[in-house]
């Protein structure tokens, strides 16, 4: 079994002792240090030959190119000194939970979880957009999980607009359905998100 750890490095130092620097964080004073994940019992792991890291390397890339300025410190939780993604998501969890509530056990409710359908709705981009700050600074281990978490998340996404579409349009069996089916990929797709948060150990930056 791998038993993995982290270090702070000074950027620069790709290489020492053995070890790989995967990524490189920024402190809200100028200062760089590269975040290292460190295989203790380190061989050839044959990451790179994964049929997904060509395509995770240039989304990291051009997520970390954006010029987000100081929002980029405040996304990956430095201030409070935890991502704020996990925070955020509770927004379309707990809206999209209480619909699901809403349509099964109370009567008469057909407004109220078309409307917390559509706040979960809202509450995706703020939280899309905080997650994708973190994924951009990943190594390739956690990279892959997460997106496969994004991915999910777009299922999830799709079968909830799938259901209020159909709810405004006069179908609550068929948006109930779709309801169900996305309370459904949040459940697989929260699993995955705590695999990558505690299994795999990633949190916020350390600032520095």
């Amino acid at each position: 079994m791998r038993r993995v750890a982290r270090s702070r490095v000074g950027v620069g130092h790709e290489q020492h002792t053995g070890l790989r620097c995967f990524r490189e964080v920024r402190t809200g004073f100028g200062t760089r240090y590269g975040v290292c994940v460190v295989a203790l019992d380190a061989g050839p792991s044959g990451a790179d030959d994964r049929v997904a890291d060509p395509l995770i390397r240039v989304l990291q890339r051009g997520i970390r190119s954006l010029p987000l300025g100081g929002a980029r410190d405040l996304l990956r939780g430095r201030p409070p000194g935890h991502p704020v993604h996990p925070v955020l998501v509770q927004v379309p969890i707990g809206c999209w939970l209480s619909a699901v509530i809403l349509d099964t056990a109370v009567p008469g409710s057909r407004g109220a979880a078309t409307t917390l359908t559509a706040v979960g709705l809202a509450g995706v981009g703020p939280a899309a957009i905080a997650g994708w700050v973190d994924w951009a600074d990943l190594p390739p281990e956690q990279a892959r999980v997460g997106l496969a978490h994004a991915l999910v998340n777009a299922a999830a996404v799709t079968c909830y607009g799938m259901s209020l579409a159909a709810r405004l349009s006069g179908l609550p069996t068929k948006g109930r359905l779709w309801s169900w089916g996305g309370l459904a990929a949040v459940a697989v797709t929260g699993a995955l998100g705590g695999h990558v948060a505690y299994r795999q150990a990633v949190g916020a930056d350390p600032a520095g």
